[in-house]
């Protein structure tokens, strides 16, 4: 893509206005957060204190609409905390000569590698750094700085006190997440029924184990419906692969396919319906078309309506498929807990606390700590760019110069897109934010009581709007700090200029030093492929395991292996949908390989996965007969696709040879066998194994072409 359409399609999403609004119960209940902070410190303490204790409210306020599945009153705890430190940190430097440039340079830096833990800590994070930039600019002095770092912790107190004692749709995120999940295995089983070999999307699976992990007071009170169905929505994907498809499942032609696609369509809209009771929470109504999905008859014979049955692996596949999904029934009827016949798989997934989560985030952060990171390239950008938009100024000698620095801190994003269309967001709500209420202040000249009870009527705009677009929200965001500020005496013209002169010197310097220091996606695609390669291929292996070895093998161990490559995957298919927004051509950035090589090892890496999809459907159980050379032949995958990857991530080519032999090997014993049902699935899935991963050297033999003129 060339810079000119890159940036027009940066200016584009960064002017997009959705009308999709946030929730306005929440909205209204973080601006009477809001509230309840302002107008007491207002009364008590006056403007400059009143204005940290909103500052904090409100930032506290906006962590509790981050898409995370935390209990809301621990972020907005955890944002206060944070902006109480920050804010008594930058007190104590803006004191002494040259520190407060040198502090805001450490913060910055460490804002940065707040990415690592994920993009809600990144956000609230790069808030921190807004905030000390705003508060330590008010007329006190320094022994008041754990006062005003007190009362922005204060402020999230607050916002952690309201959504307490005013709960609002407390499960929603977590429903949402659950109910994703049957929905897009719903558009699966019709997509199957067009195309047997199709891909499921990965994100609502990834998504809905997120949401799955509780802390100890949400596994106490946790809605019973939530119980153990992502765990059944795990199983029904394998086992929906498997009926589709027709070398494991029902055949490509004739009465048998006809068959698994009415069974397709009706799991589909049975899904459908489990997904609406599981979003709604309304009790569960069934389609008319669910009775078809029992009709699976006996093998060899037709069913009672004359039409054909399934038989083999397929029949076996729509048998397991009415069951979990009867279980899912049961699970979600709330009328009768006595039904319930599908407990949780497994012990439950543990979220830490915050506090405890500490370790981990050190860990993340410290892995993060190299030169080619992208995160730690992000907060050394970061860094940089902050304290340069600040030196240049106060070279201004602009009274409200912090404005710069705070526009570079909340535009900067790990990735172009982000910060390109954010920038331009940025920019633009801050125009139209400071000129209306800057036109307010001038011709209705409110009081300090009324410009507070304007602030946080602009705050509560600002919740409303977060999901509408950024340039709104900035609007809203832009209005609330210019009445909080209005708060001081001052000049509202000649403020509103320097805000809108220096946001443009803020948000310049952000994209100008990302357009000469960029960080991209497409350098990384092939270390992206690399991993889910690997990942692939540990899950291949860990399926073969249990067929070589069904007593002593962990089926839990499966999981794992499919969540991880779950993972890679999700990150992959981001990272292209990144490099496909950046202004680069793709092949110069890529080692070895051309953009379309990487599609189509991609493809080939995806029909891997997938063929482990199909034989996990088919897991034997602790008790069967043991397949012989399964267990061999895994250890031989798992150490060719480490193989492969290595040279994927390097460029060279994929050479195979070694395990086609040790195939060759093993299924010629497998022929000498009798023929059952494991035996077969194992002979099957491998075949289809070997033949993605050929796809998979083809595609890396293939010679880059010369560029002309070479």
């Amino acid at each position: 893509m060339s810079w000119f359409a890159a940036l027009r399609d940066s200016v584009r999403a960064g002017l997009k206005v959705d009308r999709t609004l946030s929730s306005p119960k929440r909205a209204l209940r973080g601006a009477v957060a809001a509230a309840l902070v302002v107008f007491p410190t207002l009364a008590l303490a006056g403007p400059g204190p009143a204005t940290s204790a909103a500052m904090g409210a409100f930032i506290a306020g906006t962590a509790t609409f981050q898409r995370s599945f935390r209990p809301r009153a621990s972020l907005a705890v955890a944002a206060g905390i944070g902006l109480g430190v920050s804010t008594f940190c930058g007190y104590l430097a803006v004191g002494i000569p040259g520190a407060f440039p040198v502090l805001l340079a450490v913060w910055a830096f460490a804002a940065g590698l707040a990415w690592s833990i994920g993009p809600s800590g990144g956000v609230v994070a790069s808030t921190t750094v807004s905030v000390m930039l705003v508060v330590v600019q008010l007329p006190v002095s320094v022994p008041t700085a754990l006062g005003h770092g007190l009362l922005c912790a204060l402020g999230g107190g607050t916002q952690a006190l309201v959504v307490t004692l005013w709960p609002i749709e407390s499960w929603r995120a977590q429903r949402d997440a659950l109910a994703d999940t049957y929905a897009e295995l719903a558009h699966y089983a019709r997509r199957l029924r067009q195309d047997p070999v199709a891909h499921v999307d990965p994100a609502p699976f990834i998504l809905a184990r997120q949401a799955a992990a509780l802390t100890p007071w949400q596994a106490r009170h946790r809605p019973a419906e939530l119980k153990g169905l992502r765990g059944i929505a795990e199983r029904v994907r394998p086992t929906l692969a498997a009926l589709a498809d027709p070398k494991v499942g029902a055949p490509a032609e004739g009465p048998e396919r006809d068959r698994a696609r009415e069974v397709l369509a009706a799991a589909a809209e049975a899904m459908d319906a489990l997904a609406r009771a599981i979003r709604t929470g309304d009790p569960l109504r069934l389609p008319k078309s669910t009775p078809a999905l029992t009709m699976v008859g006996r093998e060899g014979r037709d069913t009672e309506d004359g039409r054909s049955v399934l038989t083999g692996a397929a029949r076996r596949s729509a048998r397991r498929l009415t069951s979990l999904l009867r279980k899912a029934v049961d699970t979600l009827d709330k009328h009768d807990q006595d039904t319930v016949s599908s407990p949780v798989i497994g012990p439950g997934l543990r979220r830490p606390s915050l506090f405890r989560l500490l370790p981990d985030a050190a860990l993340a952060v410290r892995r993060q700590l190299q030169p080619h990171s992208a995160v730690f390239q992000h907060a050394v950008r970061l860094s940089c760019v902050v304290t340069a938009a600040y030196l240049a100024a106060k070279l201004l000698h602009l009274h409200h110069g912090y404005w710069a620095p705070l526009t570079a801190a909340m535009v900067m994003r790990p990735d172009f897109a982000q910060t390109f269309s954010r920038g331009v967001a940025r920019l633009a709500g801050t125009v139209v934010g400071v000129a209306v209420s800057t036109a307010v202040v001038q011709l209705f000249h409110p009081g300090q009581w009324l410009s507070a009870a304007l602030a946080v009527t602009f705050i509560g705009g600002a919740y409303l709007t977060l999901r509408t677009g950024y340039a709104v929200m900035t609007a809203c965001v832009s209005s609330y700090v210019v009445f909080l500020l209005g708060l001081q005496p001052g000049d509202p013209l000649q403020t509103a200029a320097e805000r809108i002169t220096l946001t443009l010197l803020g948000g310049s310097i952000a994209l100008l030093a990302y357009a000469l220091f960029p960080t991209w996606q497409t350098a990384r695609l092939a270390e992206r492929l690399a991993e889910w390669l690997a990942a692939a291929g540990r899950y291949a292996a860990a399926v073969l395991t249990v067929f070589g070895d069904p007593a002593g093998s962990e089926h839990r161990t499966v999981r794992t292996a499919l969540l991880d490559s779950r993972e890679a995957r999700s990150e992959l298919l981001q990272a292209i949908e990144r490099a496909d927004a950046e202004p680069v051509r793709h092949d110069s950035h890529l080692p070895e390989l051309t953009r379309k090589q990487v599609d189509r090892a991609r493809a080939a890496i995806g029909l891997l996965g997938r063929s482990a999809v199909l034989m996990e459907a088919h897991l034997p159980t602790e008790d069967a007969d043991p397949v012989p050379g399964a267990t061999e032949f895994a250890e031989e995958l798992r150490d060719a696709t480490a193989i492969a990857a290595a040279a994927l991530l390097v460029g060279d080519p994929v050479d195979l040879t070694g395990l086609r032999a040790a195939h060759r090997q093993w299924d010629d014993r497998l022929a000498g066998l009798p023929a059952t049902d494991r035996v077969e699935v194992a002979r099957a899935g491998s075949r289809l194994l070997l033949s993605a991963l050929t796809d998979l050297e083809k595609t890396t033999r293939a010679k880059r072409p010369v560029p002309s003129g070479a």
